[in-house]
């Protein structure tokens, strides 16, 4: 007997969000030690979309970009946590038309 499986789209989480984060280096706190952070600490799943970060002087300088899809205490948590480490960031939110 052969079966079919059927393939369903999997709904998508409303308690999700899907945003773009900016983050500024200003040679306070390591890139590598907050992408650590963000991940084991806050539990916060990302993918790095764009990064131009340069090092002077063992310091970490420059920007880079997430891509997050977090729900939004997890995304207060890492706000909060980048602020008061006073690094600069802003959140684009991100929409993309998914075709099922």
């Amino acid at each position: 007997m052969i079966t079919q499986q059927l393939f369903l789209p999997q709904k998508h989480n409303i308690n999700h969000k899907e945003l773009i984060l900016e983050i500024e280096l200003n040679g306070k706190m390591k890139f590598d030690i907050l992408l650590n952070a963000i991940y084991n600490e806050m539990g916060v799943h990302y993918k790095v979309v764009n990064a131009n970060v340069e090092y002077f002087n063992g310091n970490d300088f420059g920007s880079f970009q997430l891509y997050l899809n977090t729900t939004k205490e997890e995304f207060e948590n890492l706000e909060y946590f980048l602020n008061k480490n006073k690094l600069l960031n802003t959140n684009v939110e991100y929409l993309c038309k998914k075709y099922f």
